[in-house]
Formats: C-alpha cells, sequence, structure tokens
C-alpha cells in the first residue's frame, strides 16, 4: 500500500506571513493538528503545528524560567523559546526542515519516517506541491480495517481512484476526509462541514462501480 492510498487531500494550507492566531483558527476549524506553509508559488515552505503554538504569551503558557535555570541555557535557546511564545507570523514559528514523502512512497517507509523523525505527519509531494498529507491516525485507520496486509489487491487502489475521479470536481471535494478501499469495501475517514456534504459523500462512494460497502466515519468540522 502506498501513501496516495491513504492520504488525505485537498490538504488545508497557510502562506508564511499569516498571523499565528489565523493558523490557530484554521487548525480548529479543519478540526487538524498541523498545517503545511506554502509560498506565493505553492511550494512547500515548511509545516506549523499545535506544538509550535502552545506555548504562546497571549494565554499565559510561554516558558518561565526561574534565573539559575536561565543560566543554564544558552542566550540562542532562551532566544528560540522568546520568538516562540511571541512571534505574530507564522514564518517566525513553523519547522522550515519539513520530512515530506511522495505519492508513490510505501507506508512503510511512511511510517520509518515518522519514528526515526518523531512526527505525527508527512507531507506529500509531487512536483514541489503538496498534494496530500498522511497522519498516524491513518496509519491506524489502515491497521483497523486490514487483516493482512498482504492481502491488499490492485483492484483496491482501481476503486480508490475511481473515487477520487468521480468526485475531483466537486467543490466539497477538497474537505479534509480520505477514503480506504480494502477488499472492496469502502471506509470514509476525516471531515466535512455539514450533514450534506457527508452524505454526499457517502453517496458517492456507494455509486462508485466495484466498491460492495461503505463504512462512514466522517465527522463535521465546527
Amino acid at each position: 500500500m502506498q501513501a496516495r492510498d491513504v492520504m488525505v487531500r485537498g490538504v488545508i494550507s497557510v502562506g508564511p506571513d499569516i498571523p499565528v492566531q489565523i493558523a490557530a483558527n484554521a487548525m480548529v476549524s479543519n478540526c487538524v493538528s498541523a498545517l503545511p506553509v506554502i509560498d506565493i508559488h505553492a511550494k512547500l515552505v515548511g509545516i506549523v503545528s499545535e506544538g509550535d503554538l502552545i506555548r504562546r504569551v497571549e494565554i499565559g503558557t510561554e516558558r518561565r524560567r526561574s534565573r539559575g535555570g536561565e543560566t543554564l541555557m544558552s542566550s540562542d535557546a532562551l532566544a528560540k523559546e522568546f520568538v516562540k511564545s511571541h512571534a505574530k507570523r507564522v514564518s517566525d514559528v513553523m519547522t522550515r526542515e519539513v520530512i515530506t514523502a511522495q505519492p508513490e512512497t510505501p507506508l512503510r517507509e511512511i511510517a520509518n519516517l515518522m519514528e526515526k523523525h518523531s512526527i505525527k505527519r508527512v507531507p506529500i509531494v509531487q512536483d514541489e506541491l503538496v498534494v496530500g498529507i498522511v497522519s498516524r491516525a491513518n496509519l491506524l485507520q489502515v491497521l483497523a480495517h486490514t487483516i493482512d496486509i498482504t492481502d491488499w489487491v490492485e483492484s483496491d487502489r482501481v476503486l480508490h481512484q475511481r473515487f477520487v475521479d468521480s468526485i475531483k470536481d466537486q467543490p466539497w471535494a477538497g474537505r479534509p476526509f480520505n477514503i480506504i478501499v480494502n477488499d472492496r469495501c469502502a471506509d470514509l475517514w476525516g471531515f466535512v462541514y455539514s450533514v450534506e456534504e457527508k452524505t454526499a459523500v457517502r453517496i458517492a462512494a456507494e455509486a462508485t462501480p466495484g466498491i460492495e460497502s461503505v463504512s462512514d466515519h466522517l465527522g463535521i468540522a465546527p
């Protein structure tokens, strides 16, 4: 199984000059824990996560060290802490060295990247553009509905792509949801923005030729 088979498409992203409050609002509104940061050419330049925004002076969670604690740290380390808690723009708090993968990257390699770099998600990049994202949750979704990953057959990948192609022109196709097809059974995961969109995604999956059953786990973003 490859990244393309489980990745969430329609990834919500932000620009580097966006205020951190807007980035936080985008995470909450879209029920995601991180956002790729792209430049004016839609190229990936960083990623901002919940971890980058939890130590903030606005909410009183910035680190406060004693004089003794400060003397044990370098001035550079203290400066970085200050920036994390006081910076106004995403570019000042985001992680710039982003670990990425390609759509055809095997899930085994995705898991290795997460473990090696202690990260929770991997942006999927094609031709320097972000086309999806694979998180730990996506890997667990596969595990929960696959008895033996060696049973994955090519026909399931065809059905997955058939579903993606069938909705690509729909305005709700860009929501942060994904479909996992295993043995002609589809599981819908992620979020949409209304009951109507939730129903539309389910019906689109049920109407995809070759898919025999659909399990709807979609949530509705607040």
